[in-house]
């Protein structure tokens, strides 16, 4: 029997309730703005000051840049889609924000491994520290970062473009991801479930496990530092592991179970797509002494009066 492909897309979203939509198109336009400023400001700083010489800061200002990009693959139709009454996507379109939202949150997902890296580095191998995060390391590490994320998001795009779809058409979620379309899809999805599971579920927590274990073993490694050194090293290791866990427990809790409960995975996927990119910047400043004082010398109104 012949399938015919569907040429659009009905994304259901968040809500049913009109009241509830005008209210949260408001509250996220208002999130996706701050997320835009506070992670602009962010990067803009680093690469404005003399951070930028540093790996963790190098590394924090493509972070930065990934959030923005990230959210702004999901974002804007979101609350376009809140204040309209039928909310279409094309095929094309579909698959396209599929894969930048894969693209660009498996590049964060890497880029949080790199910065674990670096504070393992830094931490408990400090007299090789500056020849093994070397500028020309950190550029090939974010090179490979961005490699590894795009052949993750062009084989989730190429399971889902080889499936017939033959209606119904409604995706149960506010943008294209593989576990709704794989619903949606007219043939036995069973194992391609599995597989998507097991390479992008596992994964997840593998590195999950390996981020905690460098974070367990650089505690171990501080205890023999001066207190000076020791709060200073907090700081920085406990802004970062705020970060993963903000990120990554949503992004298990929606890749590794079965993916029947769609409806939790939308409350999930808010959390590393508009939450987590919010408070990176805050998280990241508000406990930094360096970025707090970098900030100052880039932003402070004194420097653009000295410039007219």
């Amino acid at each position: 029997m012949g399938y015919k492909n569907i040429t659009e897309f009905v994304l259901l979203g968040l809500f049913n309730n009109e009241d509830e939509k005008t209210t949260c198109s408001v509250l996220f336009l208002l999130c996706y703005l701050a997320i835009i400023s506070g992670n602009l400001v962010v990067l803009l700083t680093i690469r404005g000051s003399h951070l930028s010489e540093q790996p963790m800061y190098f590394f924090l200002s493509y972070l930065s840049f990934m959030d923005v990009c990230f959210t702004s693959t999901v974002a804007p139709k979101l609350i376009i889609d809140l204040l309209a009454e039928w909310n279409t996507i094309s095929y094309s379109g579909c698959m396209a924000q599929m894969f930048y939202a894969h693209f660009f949150g498996a590049t964060e997902i890497f880029i949080l491994v790199v910065m674990a890296y670096d504070r393992y580095v830094a931490i408990c191998r400090p007299l090789h520290y500056m020849v093994t995060m070397s500028r020309q390391v950190c550029y090939i590490l974010v090179m490979a970062s961005v490699v590894g994320a795009f052949i993750h998001s062009f084989m989730q795009v190429l399971i889902i473009i080889e499936l017939p779809f033959c209606g119904p058409n409604q995706i149960d979620h506010y943008f294209c991801d593989v576990f709704p379309l794989l619903k949606l899809a007219c043939t036995d999805t069973r194992l391609l479930n599995i597989t998507i599971i097991t390479t992008t579920g596992v994964l997840s927590i593998l590195t999950f496990v390996a981020l905690v274990i460098s974070y367990i073993i650089i505690l171990f490694t501080l205890r023999s530092r001066s207190s000076e050194g020791r709060h200073k090293a907090l700081s920085t290791c406990g802004s970062h592991m705020t970060v993963v866990l903000m990120f990554f427990l949503p992004l298990i809790f929606t890749y590794v179970p079965m993916a029947d409960s769609v409806s939790d995975d939308k409350v999930f996927a808010l959390f590393y797509t508009m939450i987590a990119p919010l408070f990176n910047p805050l998280i990241y400043t508000l406990r930094n002494t360096d970025m707090k004082n970098a900030m100052r010398r880039v932003w402070c109104q004194e420097k653009w009066l000295k410039g007219n």
